[in-house]
């Protein structure tokens, strides 16, 4: 008789504010739905609340990663795979890694499951979707930025009316210690 398949499930959200509202616990509770339904073991649980998927080092993400390295799962299961990354290289070079160690990658939300030569294709087609949906936003991003500067608006963080030292003695006074500061801790 084979062993269950073991199943790592991971969530992300990208912002604070995010994580303060919902967190991942709607993509948590979807992905044990599924792997409930598909007979799978889950063996760890890992999230990245207030993470970009831009970035690498995330902990959740890194945890998850070690957990495949020592042998312990079988699938990867995500909300989405945009969950995983938000840049192409990153999200192929994550399936590759999985690939080589033969654990599989199922989206939820996409329905993709990479134990089929059909669904790597499709991972790979909506990983590209997905880092050019970045991009867009990028650019409006900036376009708005540009078009803001055009009339005049001033944008970015407003300069502080405090000097350096005034502000780390400012700093000190309310238990913040700072090199700049001109009174020991």
């Amino acid at each position: 008789m084979s062993r269950p398949v073991r199943a790592a499930l991971y969530t992300r959200v990208s912002t604070r504010a995010q994580a303060d509202k919902h967190g991942t616990a709607y993509q948590r509770e979807a992905l044990e739905r599924m792997a409930e339904a598909r007979g799978w073991t889950v063996v760890g649980v890992f999230a990245d609340e207030g993470w970009s998927g831009r970035r690498e080092d995330r902990p959740g993400l890194a945890a998850m990663m070690k957990a495949v390295r020592r042998g312990e799962v079988d699938v990867v299961a995500t909300w989405r795979w945009d969950r995983l990354a938000r840049s192409l290289s990153h999200l192929v070079a994550l399936l590759q890694e999985l690939r080589s160690r033969n654990v599989a990658l199922a989206s939820h939300q996409e329905g993709l499951d990479t134990s089929t030569p059909i669904g790597t294709a499709m991972f790979q087609i909506a990983g590209a979707m997905a880092e050019l949906e970045g991009n867009l936003a990028r650019e409006r991003v900036q376009a708005g930025l540009d078009a803001a500067r055009a009339r005049g608006v001033k944008v970015g963080r407003p300069r502080g009316a405090l000097t350096a030292d005034e502000a780390a003695t400012a700093g000190t006074e309310h238990g913040i210690h700072t090199a700049a500061a001109s009174t020991p801790p």
